[in-house]
């Protein structure tokens, strides 16, 4: 049984939907500390002029240091929402499948005006997995039991509580898991640590030459659901064993 962990990101990047769709488990890690100025509130699409940064404002008034992303409200009176559909309406109204999906992203961002940071960005994932035909069962780390546990060992409650015994993790987060020994507390605890290995696969966009990691939209409306499926898998290489790096 695989079990990846992520925080949830606003409209992730294609190898988000990898750990997806490499997961029989998936898990919103949402009661964690929010990072104002990370990808939980922005991301990238295309432009007629490059990359086009888009950026959701969140209220903080404790601090950011006390914030969390499944309690975070965004910024009262903001019109985020309506500059963010827009951006997106003139990005890729010229696209091959703007008309199938910009619908979908304009009605899941006019029904979410009651949304906090974390609800939004599940219930933005979810959807687009699901678009895709990604199939896991979801999971959101707020509304399980009580886990034990700090760091990597939270991350061994998780995968005891699911059944899981396989940790699948982006590459990113091997200095995190591996402070202080190699697979950290998921192998001391008999839990296969493997590390992503997803090679970004290039596809026909507009406006010009290929830019890669942007939000998953971009390849969406450029190539469809089915299209952004292959892709994935495409990218999708063996992964690799902790104790191979």
């Amino acid at each position: 049984m695989i079990i990846s962990v992520m925080q949830p990101t606003y409209l992730p990047w294609l190898g988000y939907f990898d750990l997806i769709d490499s997961a029989d488990k998936f898990v919103f890690l949402d009661n964690v500390k929010l990072e104002k100025s990370d990808w939980h509130v922005r991301n990238r699409i295309k432009s007629a002029s490059g990359e086009l940064m888009l950026t959701c404002p969140v209220a903080t008034p404790n601090g950011r240091l006390s914030a969390q992303i499944n309690t975070t409200e965004f910024a009262s009176g903001h019109p985020w929402r309506k500059k963010h559909l827009k951006s997106i309406e003139a990005c890729y109204r010229k696209a091959p499948f703007f008309e199938q999906l910009y619908p979908l992203l304009k009605h899941y961002f006019e029904a979410s005006y009651s949304y906090r940071l974390g609800q939004f960005n599940i219930g933005l994932i979810i959807l687009l997995a699901d678009y895709i035909g990604i199939e896991s069962d979801f999971y959101i780390a707020s509304e399980l039991p009580s886990m034990s546990g700090v760091k990597d060992g939270k991350l061994v409650s998780i995968c005891e509580y699911l059944q899981g015994d396989t940790y699948f993790s982006p590459l990113g987060a091997k200095a995190y898991i591996e402070s202080t020994t190699p697979g950290g507390e998921l192998a001391k605890n008999d839990i296969n640590v493997l590390y992503q290995n997803f090679k970004h696969p290039e596809y026909t966009q507009l406006f010009g030459g290929f830019i890669s990691h942007l939000a998953v939209v971009d390849s969406l409306f450029n190539v469809g659901p089915e299209k952004t499926l292959l892709l994935i898998r495409k990218g999708h290489q063996s992964p690799i064993k902790y104790s191979e790096l």
